[in-house]
């Protein structure tokens, strides 16, 4: 690309440097670089890249319409050019808010969007969502507390409570989770339970077995259970007795009980109350300093995203929650992330981006496990990403690929985890279906079929009623009749129960 012509502002010659600064030949004055033009600033999908926090698009899409090379953006910003390159092909992320703000700064961010990025879009209406979810207010226990206890307060209470956070509102409140600085923990007056590790220990013990539960038998059964846990939890923090270093453990352990909370939430159709689980949460990682546990809640949130109608904020927080463990030796929860990241990419239909993601993440992978990788990942593996892979294919419309991709993820799918399994073969049977071999669909179809019983989940009946709705489309071939007359029956039955 050709570099944009520059002249000097004293005698008006050429000038062939293109640095930060260039020097006129004929007058020796200093010209100074200045930033990408307002009218780019302006583009649309300028402003929706700046809306997602996709700064590699970002920077793409203002460079080519002010004209400037990678090279220029580099002496603009004060990274290097191969920096600029990686981050453009999403190679590479920003390290947090001082890199964030540098290269913003460089590229010449209008004054009047500055409060819309570094103060969380504050300008933007906040009409509908919930006291607790506006994520100006400060990132504290007491307001952990708060918004926890509003999602666990009880049913009528929550239903007449919880507000959702739409694309722009869950992007302010991921970036608020990344900049906004952390209250000193207040710790109660002594006299409350007091809270030690092997308390701790044991808590976090709960929720371990309550997730491997969920792996098996799904969330309908274990959401109320898990909300009596974590409505414990959130009061010691409310009246134990413990100092700062335990207080920010107890505050890890309400983290990943939130976590799990509202995925059983999720996986039992409560979305509102999932996405309100899943902020809290947020707010407690923050709290506890574990970046981990941070980028697990974001996980959370981008399953939300995409699983519902707002992949954008799903790519959003799979990147925001990269760009937290950057420094950690974490493959496989950097993998996982890639894998949400990659689900969001193909439900906007962007399939080089979601390819690379899965790419990146099968590389991941194959290191192994690493220092950093949380105990609670212990599911995370090749098989995964293959499964993952293949939903893409299933959003972007490629149900061959995807048929191919499951039978290759089968190999190393866990039999133990029947909840997953079901839900896993439930969309190979479509994805075969889709691809038109009837005999193979209707096989792993009746798989599925076996193995729900006793499995309370919404989704994966959600699942169940896209597989039962792909059969129909070619219920003519003989051997999907009986699927489908097993199947109707079955969903009545669950319907019922």
């Amino acid at each position: 690309m050709r570099e944009p012509t520059r002249r000097c502002s004293r005698c008006g010659i050429g000038l062939s440097q293109y640095n930060a600064e260039a020097v006129c030949s004929a007058c020796s004055r200093t010209s100074t670089l200045s930033g990408i033009p307002d009218r780019a600033w302006r583009d649309e999908r300028v402003q929706q890249a700046l809306a997602l926090w996709d700064f590699g698009q970002l920077v793409r899409l203002l460079r080519r319409r002010a004209g400037f090379t990678q090279s220029a953006v580099a002496a603009l910003t004060g990274f290097s050019q191969a920096h600029i390159s990686q981050l453009e092909t999403g190679r590479k992320e920003l390290g947090g808010r001082e890199a964030i703000i540098d290269l913003l700064n460089g590229l010449g961010l209008p004054a009047d969007l500055r409060p819309r990025l570094l103060s969380a879009f504050a300008d933007q209406p906040r009409t509908g969502v919930s006291e607790f979810l506006d994520p100006n207010l400060p990132w504290s226990a007491d307001r952990m507390v708060t918004s926890l206890e509003e999602a666990v307060g009880g049913p009528m209470k929550r239903r007449t409570v919880l507000a959702t956070l739409g694309g722009t509102g869950v992007a302010t409140y991921v970036l608020q989770s990344m900049i906004a600085p952390v209250e000193e923990l207040q710790t109660a007056p002594a006299g409350g339970p007091r809270v030690t590790p092997p308390l701790l220990g044991s808590l976090q013990t709960t929720t371990d077995v309550l997730r491997q539960m969920d792996a098996t038998s799904g969330s309908g059964s274990l959401l109320d259970t898990a909300r009596r846990h974590l409505r414990f939890l959130v009061d010691l923090m409310k009246t134990g007795s413990f100092d700062q270093e335990t207080g920010r453990q107890l505050a890890a352990v309400i983290a990943d009980s939130a976590n799990q909370t509202g995925w059983y939430a999720l996986d039992g159709g409560e979305r509102d109350e999932a996405q309100v689980l899943f902020a809290g949460s947020l707010r407690a990682a923050k709290l506890s300093g574990d970046s981990r546990l941070r980028a697990g809640a974001l996980s959370f949130l981008a399953i939300h995203g995409y699983s519902g109608e707002d992949p954008g904020s799903a790519v959003t927080a799979a990147r925001t929650g990269r760009q937290c463990i950057q420094d950690q030796d974490a493959p496989a929860l950097k993998a996982m992330l890639l894998t949400r990241e990659a689900r969001g990419h193909a439900k906007l239909q962007d399939e080089r981006r979601a390819m690379a993601a899965l790419e990146e993440a099968t590389e991941l992978c194959d290191r192994g496990r690493g220092e950093d990788d949380p105990h609670w990942l212990y599911w995370m593996n090749a098989g995964e990403v293959l499964g993952q892979r293949a939903s893409c294919f299933l959003e972007l419309g490629r149900p061959a690929e995807a048929s191919d991709a499951f039978s290759e993820a089968r190999g190393v799918l866990s039999q133990d985890e029947t909840r997953t399994c079901a839900q896993f073969l439930s969309r190979a049977a479509t994805a075969q279906m889709q691809a038109g071999d009837a005999d193979a669909g209707a096989a792993t179809g009746h798989e599925v079929l076996s193995l729900v019983s006793g499995i309370q989940s919404a989704r994966l009946d959600d699942h169940l009623r896209t597989m039962l709705g792909a059969a129909r489309q070619l219920s003519s071939a003989k051997p999907l009749s009986a699927l489908l007359e097993r199947g109707d029956v079955l969903l009545k039955e669950r319907a019922a129960a």
